[in-house]
C-alpha cells in the first residue's frame, strides 16, 4: 500500500472512501477535499473493483527518474490520452502505493483525492461524452514492496524490473488497470551513467543529460497494463535476427553473457517453430530479460519476458525443461499478449494454450510425448477442479495474495481441454482453429464465448455442450478417444467438506 501521504486510503477497495485530515501510512496526497469518493470499477467477476468505466485509454507516456538506488521511490510523470465514452463528473484511476503532487486534466489543474486503490480526479468541469482527455499525473512510484499486495517493481541485484500480473500496475503508475483496456505506451527512463535501460517496444532515442541518460521506447502494438516492463540494471542488452528479420535483443547482467548465450540462442529457433503452428510473430521485437531475482515465477510481458537467471542456472533443471519453459512465455505473445482476455476468468485462454505449446515442444524435441502429460493430467483434474474451480470459472485469489489465481486447472487442466478439443474435432481442424484465433483477435482482447464460437464455426457444428461440460463442470468429462482414462476424486480437504 502507499506510504506516508495526506488522505487515507482504506486497505479494502471494496471499503467506502473516507477522507482523513491527519498523515497516515497508506494513502494518497489531497490537492483539496471535494465530496467523498468511491472506488469504481469495470465489474470483472473475479476482480470487481479493477479497472474503470467511463473512458478508452489510447495512450500512456511513462516517465520515470531512477536514483540509483532500488529502494528509493522513483519520480514519475504519467499521461495519458483517452476518449470519454460517458459524461464523467469525476475520473477514476487505479493507482496506490505512490504520493501524488498534482494532476492536470486537459491541461488545468484537477482536484483529487484516494478511494480504495484508486486516485479519483475531479476535473474543473464535467467531461462530455466522445470527448478528447488527457491527464497527466506527477507522482513517485515506489519500489518498496507494499504491504497486504504483490507485484509491481521487482528490485533485482542491480536495478528494477515490473511484474504487473495480475493487476498490480497501478502499484507502479496510474492507469485503468484491466486487460481489456489495451493502449500504446511510451517509456522515457532517466538512470545514472553506467545503468542500462530497456522496455517494452522498440528503442525512439536516447539523451544525455546531466543527470544521466534518458532512454526512450515506444510500442507499435496496443498492450495490457500487466504486460509493461522497464528494466534498470548493469545490463548487457544482445542483438540478433529472428525469423523474417525479426529483431531479438536480449537483456542480461553483464557479467552473465558469456554463461546466458548458448540459452538464448535458442529463441529465433524457438520462434519459427511457433510461427509454423500458429502464424507470424505478432509483434515488432522479441527478447528475454533475465533478472538476478527471486520472484518465483516467469512472466509474458509483451516482447520481452521476464526470467529468473536460476532457471537456466540451477542443475536441477534439464535442458529440456528450460527450453519448454521459454516456449511457454514465447506462445504467451500470441497467447494472451497479442490476444489478451476480456476479463481474468478468460485467464485460462492464456495460460491454457502457453502450456498446450510447451508441451508440444517437448514432445517434438526432446521426446517428452504430450499424451503421457494429458493421462497424468486428466488424473488429477478433478482435484484441481474441486481446489481452485472448473478452467473457465476460476475461484478468487487468495487476500492479498492475487498471484494465487494462477493454480494448475488454469494451466494443465486448460490445456486438458485444448487436448480434448482437439480429440473431438480432429488435428486439422483444431490447428485451423489455433491460426484463425490468434489472427481474427490480434492487437484486442476476446472471451471465453468468442473461442467457443469461433470453434464451432470451424468444426461446422455447435460445440456448447462440450465447452459447457469442459470448461464449468465440476467434473472432469470422459476424454474423446480416451475411455479408460480416469480422474482420481478429490479428498474431503479438497471439496472444503
Amino acid at each position: 500500500m502507499p506510504h506516508s501521504l495526506r488522505s487515507v486510503i482504506p486497505r479494502a477497495r471494496r471499503a467506502k472512501a473516507a477522507l482523513m485530515a491527519s498523515a497516515v501510512s497508506g494513502c494518497l496526497i489531497a490537492a483539496s477535499a471535494p465530496a467523498p469518493a468511491v472506488p469504481l470499477g469495470l465489474g470483472d467477476p473475479l476482480f470487481p473493483t479493477l479497472g474503470n468505466p467511463g473512458y478508452d485509454v489510447r495512450s500512456y507516456d511513462l516517465s520515470f527518474t531512477y536514483s540509483g538506488s532500488n529502494d528509493k521511490p522513483l519520480t514519475a510523470v504519467t499521461t495519458i490520452r483517452a476518449r470519454v465514452t460517458e459524461r464523467l463528473e469525476r475520473i477514476n484511476l487505479d493507482f496506490t502505493h505512490g504520493t501524488v503532487q498534482s494532476v492536470d486534466v486537459n491541461g488545468t489543474p484537477a482536484a483529487f483525492t484516494g478511494a480504495g486503490e484508486d486516485l479519483v480526479i475531479t476535473p474543473e468541469v464535467p467531461l462530455p461524452r466522445g470527448g478528447a482527455l488527457r491527464i497527466t499525473v506527477r507522482h513517485t512510484s515506489d519500489p518498496r514492496p507494499a504491504t497486504g499486495t504483490e507485484g509491481g517493481w521487482v528490485r533485482t541485484e542491480d536495478g528494477l524490473a515490473m511484474a504487473n500480473q495480475a493487476d498490480a500496475a497501478h502499484l507502479v503508475f496510474p492507469c485503468n488497470d484491466h486487460p481489456s483496456d489495451k493502449a500504446m505506451f511510451t517509456f522515457r527512463v532517466t538512470a545514472p551513467d553506467g545503468y542500462t535501460v530497456v522496455a517494452n517496444g522498440v528503442p525512439a532515442g536516447t539523451e544525455h543529460t546531466g543527470r544521466g541518460t534518458t532512454w526512450t521506447y515506444r510500442t507499435k502494438h496496443p498492450m495490457a497494463t500487466e504486460l509493461a516492463q522497464v528494466s534498470i540494471g548493469r545490463s548487457a542488452v544482445l542483438h540478433r535476427r529472428g525469423p523474417h528479420g525479426l529483431p531479438v535483443r536480449d537483456v542480461v547482467p553483464a557479467e552473465d553473457r558469456a554463461l546466458l548465450e548458448p540459452w538464448l540462442a535458442k529463441t529465433p529457433q524457438q520462434i519459427a517453430w511457433m510461427e509454423k503452428k500458429v502464424g507470424p510473430f505478432p509483434f515488432e521485437a522479441y527478447g528475454l530479460l533475465i533478472a538476478r531475482a527471486q520472484t518465483g515465477f516467469e512472466l509474458e510481458t509483451q516482447t520481452l519476458s521476464l526470467f529468473e537467471k536460476g532457471v537456466f542456472t540451477q542443475p536441477a533443471y534439464p535442458a529440456w525443461y528450460v527450453e519448454s519453459l521459454m516456449v511457454h512465455e514465447l506462445s504467451h505473445q500470441w497467447f494472451g499478449d497479442s490476444v489478451s482476455p476480456r476479463t481474468w476468468s478468460d485467464l485460462w485462454l492464456n495460460e491454457g494454450h502457453a502450456t498446450w505449446y510447451e508441451s508440444l515442444y517437448a514432445d517434438e524435441t526432446a521426446q517428452r510425448p504430450m499424451e503421457t502429460r494429458m493421462k497424468a493430467a486428466y488424473g488429477l483434474s478433478d482435484r484441481w477442479r474441486a481446489t481452485g474451480g472448473p478452467p473457465a470459472a476460476p475461484r478468487p485469489p487468495k487476500p492479498g495474495r492475487k498471484i494465487s489465481l494462477f493454480r494448475p486447472s488454469v494451466y494443465d487442466g486448460a490445456a486438458l481441454v485444448l487436448y480434448a478439443l482437439r480429440q473431438e474435432i480432429g488435428a486439422p481442424a483444431f490447428e485451423r482453429l489455433e491460426r484463425a484465433w490468434v489472427a481474427v483477435h490480434r492487437d484486442g482482447t476476446a472471451t471465453t464465448a468468442d473461442f467457443r464460437r469461433l470453434a464451432s464455426g470451424i468444426a461446422g457444428r455447435d460445440l456448447s455442450g462440450f465447452f459447457r461440460a469442459w470448461l464449468y463442470g465440476e467434473k472432469t468429462p470422459p476424454m474423446p478417444g480416451h475411455p479408460d482414462w480416469k480422474s482420481d476424486p478429490p479428498q474431503a480437504s479438497e471439496t472444503g467438506r
